[in-house]
């Protein structure tokens, strides 16, 4: 680990040098790269720093020692030399997390998807929770939400949803949501009391550029549609809403909440591509995950990860075995105690089968 270190505090030396260099800063996309790279390895070589410091302090305290006869100077070099080396203990494991592999899609925003599952009207409704559920979270990350097509029911429900969240780090966050999520409660239309199950399932895609998926138009059967839902006399009198197969794979994208066809069209789009390059994703992280026990954050769409139990204000997480008494504070938004959860069981996971061999 310390020979890796080494070269990468190297590396950053280098490319500071660069970066001061005149050629590289008139060369925007050099100098962007350059900026990118430095501040990714800026963490590692800011505590590999802190920890060779550290090591310096124990041998200087060391030496001095084996010299020293006076008590109390003696007693001080000995409490320098083991503040020392529980320094470099914590380093070493900082170090080993900020070492793991990085995900290349955490820094991008994400698009999610939203589909009513078991449960009819009552499923309906809950998708619409988690829907505000995460439009709050996103306004407190100060995140952009934008809508690329939604089905809703005649009460307030919602049959399925999709919308961009944009934002730095967005898919850091929010790809532990991806699963079926289960909600237990008592429905205003049932009279004895009886509680009722009902699913929704999350699906949370990091957004994908058109160089990581190229979409050839001849795989692409487009046409057009009148709107439903609000918007008025227009949604009756013109077809700007577009739906696009992907022949290939046999995958169906709607998008209608713009009144441009155009402007619907390229949402489609984004939507289309972000579901083909999650599928490669999974292929790739199912190979990665064979070598794995466990996997957190990246599992079976199908797989249940979370329960709301309204009669209790409950929320169980069941793949890091977390409960918390505050659904109401939850479902507006204040998720970040449960993601850290599983931030940090993924990593710790990680750790285990990176350095437990």
């Amino acid at each position: 680990m310390l020979d890796k270190l080494k070269d990468i505090s190297k590396k950053y030396d280098e490319i500071n040098e660069k970066l001061s260099d005149p050629e590289v800063v008139t060369d925007p996309e050099q100098f962007k790269m350059l900026m990118k790279e430095q501040k990714n390895l800026t963490p590692i070589v800011e505590k590999y720093r802190e920890y060779t410091d550290a090591v310096q302090t124990q041998k200087d305290a060391q030496e001095m020692l084996e010299t020293e006869t006076d008590k109390d100077m003696r007693d001080m070099l000995e409490q320098e030399f083991y503040e020392a080396k529980d320094q470099m203990a914590i380093c070493e494991n900082e170090l080993k997390i900020l070492l793991l592999p990085k995900d290349e899609d955490d820094e991008k925003s994400v698009i999610v998807e939203i589909r009513a599952g078991a449960g009819g009207e009552e499923a309906a409704l809950f998708a619409a929770a988690l829907y505000r559920m995460y439009s709050m979270y996103a306004e407190t990350k100060r995140f952009k939400i934008e809508l690329m097509n939604i089905n809703e029911t005649g009460i307030g429900g919602i049959k399925e949803i999709s919308f961009m969240i944009e934002g730095e780090g967005a898919f850091s966050r929010l790809k532990y949501e991806s699963g079926v999520h289960r909600v237990q409660r008592v429905p205003d239309t049932e009279s004895s009391g009886r509680i009722h199950t009902s699913t929704v399932t999350v699906a949370v895609l990091p957004t994908a550029e058109d160089v990581e998926i190229d979409i050839n138009p001849a795989d692409l059967e487009i046409s057009t549609f009148r709107a439903s839902g609000a918007g008025g006399q227009h949604v009756n009198k013109t077809s700007s809403a577009i739906r696009i197969v992907h022949i290939p794979s046999g995958m169906v994208v709607e998008c209608q909440d713009e009144r441009s066809q155009h402007k619907n069209k390229d949402k489609a789009l984004k939507v289309l591509r972000s579901r083909l390059y999650d599928i490669e994703r999974q292929e790739q992280q199912a190979k990665v995950a064979s070598k794995r026990k466990s996997q957190v954050g990246t599992g079976d769409r199908s797989e249940r990860i979370r329960t709301y139990n309204y009669p209790q204000g409950r929320v169980t997480d069941h793949r890091v075995s977390l409960t918390l008494y505050r659904l109401e504070e939850i479902l507006n938004g204040d998720i970040d105690e449960i993601i850290d959860v599983l931030a940090a069981a993924d990593t710790a996971e990680k750790l285990k089968a990176g350095y437990g061999e």
